[in-house]
């Protein structure tokens, strides 16, 4: 449990100072920033997820961030030599864990929670 608030706190954080912090990306990189922030939600969001089960682990969750961004750069960057959108795999993959992890942890916070 205090992994999972560990990880929703930088989770927090961090969308906090991106949104403060005064950037901007041009727009040849957009679609690798994109990819990017998909993969860092989509391992916060599996993070807070494991947290809840009981189940973090520290390693694996830096693991799986680093593994994600850069198979999801690569994957990018290899689309932008071949002419081919192959972010859009990316976009589409860490779309449907990101939603599935929440449906996961909404279920296991009214579970706990909210009995019916």
């Amino acid at each position: 449990m205090i992994g999972a608030l560990v990880t929703l706190g930088g989770l927090i954080v961090g969308l906090l100072l991106g949104a403060i912090a005064p950037l901007s990306i041009p727009q040849v990189y957009s679609k690798y920033f994109a990819v990017a922030i998909l993969a860092a939600l989509d391992t916060g969001f599996g993070g807070v997820r494991s947290g809840l089960e009981g189940r973090f682990g520290l390693a694996v969750f830096i693991s799986g961030f680093t593994a994600n961004t850069l198979i999801a750069a690569g994957l990018t960057y290899l689309g932008d030599q071949l002419g081919i959108d192959l972010y859009l795999a990316a976009i589409v993959v860490f779309g449907v864990r990101i939603f599935e992890n929440l449906a996961k942890i909404r279920r296991l916070i009214l579970g706990r929670f909210w009995t019916f």
